[in-house]
């Protein structure tokens, strides 16, 4: 006897929860990246961004996100990695980061970036040095694997920061 259907809402409820984040990566004519210090976080500086909001397209989010951190309007950006984090120990679920190119800002435009919204602290353009410092391992590779797709055209898929093929991630 085959099983009962169950109603959808029972089914997706069942399912694995992941949240879903966008980000953008924000090049200076010098090669800087911008990253964002959070309010809410000590460990780790980052990049615009945030979760995606209810029927929410990661694109939108990110445009939602730079403009009410950084005061910026993004045109369309190409997806430059894609980032799967497993669980962590504190409760957070498992995430998927997609992060798009924000691209280079003008001097002007660069110069006048500041933070717009009580979630963060600071920000700063950072040399590959300084996202070393300022960042958790795992998100500087990000960027930097970020930084290698905006050169190539490629697109990263990445696993806690590591191309899969590396055997860390």
């Amino acid at each position: 006897m085959a099983k009962p259907l169950l109603p959808p809402a029972e089914y997706y409820a069942r399912l694995p929860h992941h949240l879903v984040g966008a980000g953008v990566v924000l090049r200076d004519g010098d090669g800087r990246v911008l990253l964002v210090q959070p309010t809410y976080r000590s460990d780790t500086w980052e990049i615009p961004g945030g979760a995606l909001e209810h029927g929410e397209y990661p694109w939108e989010a990110a445009v939602r996100e730079a403009r009410e951190e950084i005061g910026l309007t993004l045109r369309s950006g190409r997806l430059l990695a894609v980032d799967v984090l497993p669980a962590q120990s504190d409760g957070q679920p498992p995430l998927v980061n997609l992060v798009f190119d924000g691209g280079v800002l003008t001097p002007a435009k660069a110069a006048a970036v500041r933070p717009c919204d009580e979630e963060l602290s600071a920000v700063a353009w950072s040399t590959p040095q300084e996202r070393t410092a300022r960042l958790a391992p795992h998100m500087a590779r990000r960027i930097d694997a970020c930084l290698q797709a905006a050169e190539t055209g490629q697109t990263a898929y990445l696993q806690y920061g590591y191309p899969p093929e590396d055997g860390d991630g």
